[in-house]
C-alpha cells in the first residue's frame, strides 16, 4: 500500500506538501542500480569524476531557482538557502581541486631489497547518507561529494522535515552523465533511513544522539562501519583580555546563525568576571537589534524554527531555567505568527551548569551566560558536558590557544566562530564524546574514510 507523509510549512504551520516513500522492493531495486553503475564511475578515474562533479555545479545553476524556492519553503529562510547552494558549489570545487593529492597511492620498499609494496585504495561500492533538516542541501551532500570523488555510489535519505528540495535537485543530477547512475536521493522517514543502513556498505548519519545510537546499533549488527556526526552544546570562553565588542560580535554570530539551528552553534557562554558586565551588556544590545523574518522572508536575520517539536524544546529549556532562578535579559518567548514559530533572540543570566539550557543541545537563538574567575574554572565548565563538537575562546591569542588546547572538542575557534570552511581542504577534526564517531569529515581524511586500504606486497624473484 502506498504511504504518504504530509509535510509542514515552517512559515505557515500548514501541511502543504507531501512525500511518497518508496517501498522496500523499489528501494532495493534502485540501490542495486546504483551499485551497478559504480564500476563505470570508478573507471572514470579521479579526473573524470571531478569533471562530472563540476558538471553538477553547472546543472545546479540551470536549476537554481527551483532548488532555491524549494529550500526557502523547506526552511522558511532566504539568505541561508542561497548560502547552501553557493556553499555546495564551493565545497564541490574545493574537493575536486584536492582529490588527486588526497588519494594518491603510496609505494615503498623495505630493508629487504627484493620486497616492495603498493598501497591501493578500494572504494566502498555503495555509501549511504542519512541527513538532517537544518541545512537540507549542504548536509546531504557534504559527505556525498567526497564519497563520489573517491569512486563510490551514494544513496541519500534527507530528512522528512525538509524534503521539498529533493525533486529539483534530482532534476539537476539527472542532467549529468555518469553521475546520475551513481547518485540518488530518496524521500522517506525513519523507516526508509533504516533500510538505507541495511542496503549500503557504510553510512554517514548526521542528526541527534538518540537516533545516532539506533543507527550505530543497527549497523553494528551487520558488521558495518558508520560515521556519526551528532549534536553539540558548544561553549564560548571569553577571557579578561578580550575586547567586549569583539567578543559580543563573535558570540552573537555563533549563537544565531540559521536561527541557532546548527550543530556547532555557540550554546554556552562563560565570561571572565573582569569583563562580564561589559560583554553581557553588548551581547544583549546585539541580540535586541536582531529582527525576525516573520513578515518578509528576505528581511530579518532570524527565520522560523524549522521543526515544530524543536520550538517546544526551546520553550521548555527557557521555562526550566527561569523557574530555577535564571533571569531573562532579553527575549524569552516562542512567538507564533501566521502559524509559524519563531524564537525571540534570548539572553539568560544567572544560569547554573545543571540547567537543561546548559546541558542539552539547544538549537535555537539562545545565549546563556555564566561568569568565571580562573582559566582552570573555565576549562572545567567547558568540559562539563557529554558533547565535544567544537568550542570558541576569545581573548589574547596566545592565552586563548593555551586555554583552547585544554578543552575537549574537535574544532577550536580562536577569536572567531566556525572558520572550518576556510581551512577544511586540509585541516581535519573529529568529534569528542557523544558528538560523533568515526573519521574526519574534513581534510584529506574526508576522502579516505570511504576507501578501504589494500597493501599489495611484491617479492621480486630472480629470473
Amino acid at each position: 500500500m502506498t504511504r504518504t507523509i504530509p509535510i509542514r510549512n515552517p512559515r505557515t504551520g500548514a501541511d502543504d506538501y507531501a512525500i511518497t516513500p518508496l517501498d522496500l522492493p523499489a528501494l532495493e531495486k534502485r540501490c542495486a542500480e546504483l551499485r551497478a553503475g559504480q564500476a563505470a564511475w570508478q573507471a572514470l578515474g579521479i579526473e573524470g569524476r571531478a569533471r562530472a562533479m563540476i558538471a553538477l555545479c553547472d546543472a545546479v545553476d540551470r536549476n537554481y531557482q527551483a532548488i532555491l524556492d524549494a529550500l526557502c519553503a523547506d526552511t522558511g529562510r532566504y539568505d541561508w538557502s542561497v548560502n547552501e547552494i553557493e556553499g555546495l558549489k564551493g565545497i564541490t570545487r574545493m574537493r575536486c581541486a584536492t582529490a588527486a593529492e588526497a588519494m594518491a597511492e603510496a609505494t615503498g620498499g623495505s630493508s629487504d631489497p627484493t620486497l616492495r609494496f603498493r598501497q591501493q585504495y578500494v572504494p566502498y561500492e555503495l555509501v549511504g547518507i542519512v541527513s538532517p533538516w537544518n541545512y537540507p542541501l549542504i548536509l546531504c551532500m557534504i559527505d556525498a561529494i567526497t564519497a563520489l570523488l573517491a569512486g563510490c555510489a551514494v544513496a541519500i535519505k534527507p530528512s522528512e522535515v525538509t524534503p521539498r528540495f529533493i525533486r529539483p535537485f534530482r532534476a539537476a543530477i539527472a542532467e549529468v552523465e555518469y553521475l546520475r547512475d551513481v547518485l540518488d536521493l530518496f524521500e522517506g522517514d525513519g523507516e526508509t533511513g533504516g533500510w538505507i543502513v541495511d542496503l549500503t556498505d557504510t553510512l554517514v548519519f548526521t542528526g541527534s544522539v538518540p537516533t545516532g545510537r539506533k543507527v550505530q546499533a543497527r549497523a553494528a549488527s551487520q558488521f558495518k562501519t558508520v560515521f556519526l556526526e551528532l549534536g553539540g552544546s558548544d561553549p564560548a570562553v571569553v577571557l579578561d583580555s578580550a575586547d567586549p565588542d569583539f567578543a559580543a560580535e563573535i558570540v552573537v554570530r555563533g549563537a544565531v546563525e540559521n536561527s541557532g539551528q546548527l550543530c556547532c552553534a555557540i550554546e554556552r557562554v562563560y565570561v571572565q568576571r573582569g569583563v562580564y558586565d561589559a560583554v553581557t551588556d553588548r551581547i544583549v544590545a546585539r541580540m535586541q537589534a536582531l529582527q525576525m523574518n516573520r513578515q518578509d522572508i528576505r528581511q530579518g536575520e532570524l527565520g522560523p524554527i524549522i521543526f515544530a517539536r524543536q520550538a517546544e524544546i526551546l520553550r521548555d529549556q527557557i521555562a526550566e531555567a527561569v523557574a530555577r532562578g535564571a533571569k531573562v535579559l532579553t527575549g524569552g518567548r516562542i512567538v507564533e505568527s501566521g502559524g509559524g514559530l519563531w524564537c525571540e533572540p534570548t539572553v539568560l543570566a544567572g544560569v547554573t551548569q545543571d540547567m537543561k539550557v546548559m546541558r542539552d543541545e539547544t538549537f535555537g537563538p539562545i545565549v546563556p551566560i555564566m561568569a568565571f574567575d580562573t582559566e582552570d574554572e573555565a576549562v572545567a565548565l567547558a568540559n562539563d558536558t557529554e558533547f565535544g563538537l567544537s568550542a570558541a575562546v576569545i581573548g589574547d591569542e596566545a592565552k586563548a590557544i593555551e586555554v583552547g588546547s585544554r578543552i575537549n572538542a574537535g574544532g577550536m575557534w580562536i577569536n572567531d566562530f566556525d572558520t572550518m570552511g576556510g581551512v577544511g581542504a586540509k585541516a581535519e577534526k573529529t568529534a569528542f564524546g557523544c558528538s560523533g564517531l568515526g573519521g574526519t569529515r574534513y581534510g584529506y581524511g574526508g576522502f579516505l574514510r570511504f576507501l578501504r586500504k589494500k597493501a599489495i606486497v611484491i617479492r621480486s624473484v630472480a629470473a
